[in-house]
Order: C-alpha cells, then structure tokens, then sequence
C-alpha cells in the first residue's frame, strides 16, 4: 500500500495530520506494507525567500484580522498540536519561501529513498514549528540535509540551482488533478482520498478500506453443496 502526503513544511495542520496518520499506522496490522511518499504544495510560492516578517502579521494582514484575534486562532492551533504531543512556537514563526525544502525533499527521495526523505520532513517541519527556524535559509536546509546523510555536494548542487523545481510543480499539479485546494491532502493507492487532518479514527478507517479493496476476500459459490466432484491429496469424492 502507498501513501502519498501532499503538505507544506510550513503548513502547522499538515504536522498535526502527520502524527495523526503515524497513530493509526501505529494500530495498523499491514503497516510494515505501508510506504509513504511525501509530495509538494507551496502554500505561498511568493513568499520572501528569507523571511523577516512574521506569518502572525502576514496571516492578521491577509486574512483581515486583528493581531490579536490572529493570535487566538493560532492558540487553538497551538493547543491542538500540544494533544498529538508537538510543542509549537508559530508566534515566532517567520514567513518564508518553501521551495528550495521542497526541492530537497524530491533530492532525498530518489537518491535515498522513502525512509529518508521521512526523516527529512519531520526534522524541517521541528525546524520550523518547534524551533522557529527559517526553513527558507539554506544554512537551515543545509544542515538539516546532512543531518539526513545527504551528501554535501549534492545538497549544495540542488541549493544553488533549479534541480527538481519541475519535480515540485508536477506534484502541485497532481494535487490539483485530484481536487485538493489545500493540504495536508492524503492519497491512498491512488484511489482513497482524505482531506485535511483528520481524526485517527478517519484515518484508520481509511486504511482499512484501502487494505480491503486491494486485497478481495474471495466468495465461493456452491459451497453448501459439499466437495462433489472434487479431486484432493487423499483422493476424489465420489
């Protein structure tokens, strides 16, 4: 079974739905035939590379809110995080360009594979959330990367480049294909959708029924009739 997350590094529901998924995996009977794939959305393609203003006073400004009624939605944001065991600091938080994360992860998938580019998003989504770093500094990326084992020149090479810029688009694009307008957006072998993060108990539903389609219990037809006409190991029914 596949997995295919579409989320933002700088998208806090999308952390909040990750955890929520690893909990029903974690009550999951097939989860060590699980694979998941994480995939591109930017949130705000034209957020500042580095950013300096805070994303309280850009959403407050976007949204046409109040600080401090911004501020109270991020609370509850906050205290929901604290449930699924994430402390998180969005009051410190700056708005920034996702990209060049983006970029890496596409990096760590194929030239790692799919348990480090996990690693890879979980520690850029800490970096951000938990400790208010600029995940649009490529001094952050860069030690993040290698903290994965990503090899220097390569994360150097990506950085200082558009390689896997297309990559990000085609999984923005894909995204919309399905009809997600947001994220986190959850894809189950290409059949099963889920928006947003849910509860576990959705989640694991899903995977269920994913689980199910994909491997059919079989009907047999007649079965109230006995074994006539059936040739075993021990011999035929006669």
């Amino acid at each position: 079974m596949e997995i295919e997350i579409w989320s933002d590094v700088v998208c806090p529901w999308c952390f909040i739905g990750k955890r929520r998924l690893e909990a029903a995996l974690a009550d999951f009977e097939h989860a060590d035939e699980v694979q998941v794939v994480y995939r591109s959305f930017e949130l705000d393609p034209t957020a500042p590379q580095h950013g300096h203003e805070k994303t309280l006073t850009t959403l407050a400004r976007k949204y046409g809110r109040s600080e401090d009624e911004m501020r109270g939605m991020m609370q509850h944001v906050t205290d929901t995080a604290a449930e699924v065991g994430l402390e998180f600091r969005l009051l410190d938080n700056v708005h920034t360009n996702t990209v060049d994360a983006h970029r890496l992860l596409h990096l760590a998938l194929t030239e790692a594979g799919v348990e480090t580019q996990r690693v890879l998003k979980e520690r850029l989504l800490s970096a951000y959330f938990e400790r208010a770093e600029d995940v649009g500094d490529h001094a952050v990326l860069t030690a993040e990367a290698l903290a994965v084992g990503l090899p220097a020149e390569r994360v150097a090479a990506v950085l200082g480049s558009d390689e896997f810029r297309r990559e990000v688009w085609a999984d923005v694009d894909q995204a919309r294909r399905y009809g997600a307008t947001g994220v986190p957006f959850f894809v189950i072998d290409a059949a099963f959708g889920i928006s947003g993060a849910q509860p576990v108990e959705v989640f694991s539903s899903a995977l269920q029924q994913a689980w199910d389609a994909a491997h059919p219990t079989l009907t047999t037809v007649g079965s109230d009739q006995g074994d006539a006409g059936v040739c075993g190991p021990d011999g035929c029914a006669i």
